[in-house]
């Protein structure tokens, strides 16, 4: 495994992201405890959740997998660099109430208490907002956090699916009140989906944050979904969160693409898109979410696959970017 810094911290952390979204709802406790000590094993040492992963009545469900999982020792919760979220209402659906969700001082303190008790831990690595409170004051959130820092109970600090004016605005107002600020940034970003390169990663970029791409294979779009529907294997070809799936004929187009230049040169698919992220800039590393073994490996694959010039001219082809702000929209 290959490691580098997350963003501007001192913090070492896997070129990999063991995303965990997956245990709970379609992965049983027991295989997804052999999928983390395989990740452990391989040296992928950066493990990602959120109190509201499980859905619905089992929401908080995966959190206390891990919980478990690092209950049974063996210096597991000391290999890891724990990451979970917080903005989600973990009220049992039907019974929400006020305060419950987002990001007010109040919702922070009770769910970090929440999460610190379902993972069986007295610390979270990295704490992040899930999403932007449009209502919650910046200096209230940095306060809150700053509180917990103080106690021990958090180390830093992250956002997922910020746009760029709001990385900024919370790191101006971190450098205002003296706090460290964000350390890193979860967001969509693909092949398929690049417009975090117009303004969030540049954003990322500029405070130092390390960027974590989610859904690198586009719900599966990128690991081969043609190939996949031709030999049976169940492939995605409905609408997915990074938009149409294969029933899109424009999409279509580009994936047959994608899979043709790919097999010209030997290369797996799912691990392209992957490697393909490992070679932006700005970006830690992508969240993986096996739901098998076998899914975990060809993901571990991903982190030597070298892509030539060539083909990385061609994915730009293929799937061209934004381009920078502002010539993206103006000159």
């Amino acid at each position: 495994m290959k490691y580098t810094q997350l963003g501007r911290t001192g913090l070492k952390v896997s070129r990999l992201v063991l995303g965990t979204m997956n245990f709970g709802p379609l992965t049983n406790e027991a295989d997804s405890h052999t999928i983390m000590d395989s990740a452990l094993d391989a040296g992928v040492n950066f493990f990602d959740t959120a109190n509201v992963y499980g859905w619905g009545e089992n929401k908080g469900r995966t959190e206390e997998i891990l919980g478990t999982w690092f209950a049974k020792g063996g210096d597991r919760r000391d290999k890891v660099v724990l990451a979970t979220k917080v903005y989600g209402n973990m009220a049992a659906d039907g019974d929400a109430w006020p305060n419950h969700d987002k990001l007010s001082a109040l919702n922070i303190r009770r769910a970090v208490d929440a999460s610190l008790k379902r993972l069986q831990t007295d610390h979270i690595d990295l704490y992040q907002f899930h999403h932007i409170d449009r209502v919650t004051p910046v200096e209230e959130i940095w306060q809150a956090i700053d509180t917990l820092i103080q106690q021990g109970k958090i180390l830093y600090a992250g956002s997922s699916n910020f746009p760029g004016w709001k990385i900024a605005q919370t790191n101006e107002t971190a450098r205002r009140l003296g706090s460290y600020g964000l350390v890193s940034e979860q967001c969509l970003y693909n092949l398929a989906e690049r417009r975090a390169e117009m303004e969030v990663i540049p954003a990322a970029q500029e405070y130092g944050l390390g960027v974590i791409p989610w859904s690198p294979l586009s719900g599966g779009l990128l690991g081969g979904a043609i190939r996949k529907e031709r030999e049976g294997g169940g492939a995605r070809t409905s609408e997915g969160r990074s938009g149409s799936g294969l029933a899109n004929t424009k999409i279509r187009a580009q994936i047959q693409s994608y899979e043709d230049l790919l097999d010209k040169h030997g290369i797996e698919p799912g691990e392209a898109a992957l490697a393909w992220l490992l070679t932006r800039p700005g970006v830690t590393g992508p969240i993986v979410g096996p739901r098998t073994i076998e899914q975990l490996e060809s993901a571990i694959r991903a982190v030597d696959v070298e892509l030539s010039e060539e083909v990385l001219s061609s994915l730009d082809e293929i799937f061209p970017g934004p381009g920078p702000s502002p010539e993206a929209f103006a000159w």
